[in-house]
């Protein structure tokens, strides 16, 4: 048995660095998915989360949230069933409702050492975590949003439900304070990797919030790594309503710079209508793209990949981490094997 680990750890050391940027459900699935191909993963962690139970941390404790990163941690943790239970453990009375004992556990820390960074790293610690999960920022960053309408938005969990009821699109978002620095440790595994994903995720509220901290865009066009991102397989509601494959993309350009992609990773696989049903109630529907919108991609020199990558559980619609894993650790492999060849 201890052969096996062993061995398995080995394997696992040897394989590609990856470098996943985002936050939210979209990037642990798929980190979950990718401990089981290397274990040189760096999961870089939006930190403008300001709803919910993080957001009533950030506000009383004056922290970063720390919802993304609990969720990061506990995908890549290697620990008892029981300890993963009772961190994804969600409080349903008195005063502590709503709240998630995995928030408060990395808010403790927060406390015990007095830097949110070393709580995170100790958190990831005593969880044996499978690589490094970084906020993108130490900086207490809000999101804004300024609507097609001319209306602005004010605070990342505000963003959808007010440009849902407004019936409008975003235009653009943007982060307070304006110029925000990185951490050291995100930029040097941006610069070291042999892959950088971005998403999948909510859009303007999870990936594009990342690339507006100073640097992150230049660092990521600047690597040698492959960069890919990982459309999302619905639209959003309140964020990315009858969007296609190429306003994803065209978002991300426009909030950083043309050259940042390399491919794009697309899901082709049909829907199940009573699945579909569900989720168009809500006014969600699935991300496609037509001719001109590959066309429009290959033009800036973006490639697309195109695959089945639909996983439905108890009617919910998620990416296939396993399918979606071994298409980013092929490309991986195959641009590191080209950079040792060069």
């Amino acid at each position: 048995m201890n052969t096996g680990k062993s061995v398995r750890k080995k394997f696992l050391s040897k394989g590609p660095k990856i470098v996943a940027i985002g936050g939210g459900t979209g990037l642990s699935i798929l980190l979950r998915g990718m401990k089981e191909y290397t274990s040189n993963i760096t999961a870089i962690v939006t930190v403008a989360d300001d709803g919910g139970g993080s957001g009533i941390l950030r506000e009383d404790l004056d922290m970063l949230p720390p919802g993304d990163i609990r969720s990061c941690i506990l995908a890549l943790a290697n620990t008892e069933p029981t300890m993963a239970r009772l961190l994804q453990y969600r409080f349903k009375e008195g005063s502590l409702k709503g709240q998630n004992f995995g928030n408060l556990f990395i808010a403790a820390m927060n406390e015990i050492y007095g830097s949110f960074e070393v709580a995170v790293r100790e958190t990831c610690n005593v969880l044996a975590v499978t690589g490094k999960v970084l906020p993108v920022t130490l900086e207490k960053v809000k999101l804004h949003a300024v609507l097609k309408n001319g209306e602005k938005v004010h605070g990342e969990s505000n963003i959808p439900l007010i440009n849902k009821a407004m019936s409008s699109q975003i235009d653009h978002v943007y982060i307070e304070p304006e110029i925000s620095f990185p951490m050291k440790e995100a930029i040097d595994a941006i610069e070291e990797a042999d892959a950088i994903v971005l998403g999948p995720g909510s859009l303007y509220t999870s990936v594009i919030p990342n690339l507006l901290i100073k640097d992150m865009a230049d660092t990521i066009s600047a690597a040698d790594g492959i960069k890919i991102y990982i459309s999302n397989v619905m639209t959003q509601p309140g964020e990315t309503d009858g969007y296609s494959l190429w306003d994803h993309v065209n978002a991300i350009i426009y909030h950083s710079r043309e050259d940042l992609i390399d491919y794009v990773i697309a899901n082709v696989e049909e829907i199940p209508e009573e699945t579909l049903k569900k989720y168009s109630e809500d006014g969600a529907t699935p991300v496609i793209f037509s001719k001109e919108d590959e066309e429009k991609l290959n033009s800036i020199g973006i490639g697309i990949i195109k695959e089945n990558l639909i996983d439905i559980k108890k009617n919910y619609i998620r990416h296939d981490s396993i399918k979606l894993c071994e298409i980013i650790t092929r490309m991986a492999k195959e641009k590191r094997a080209k950079k040792a060849f060069d």
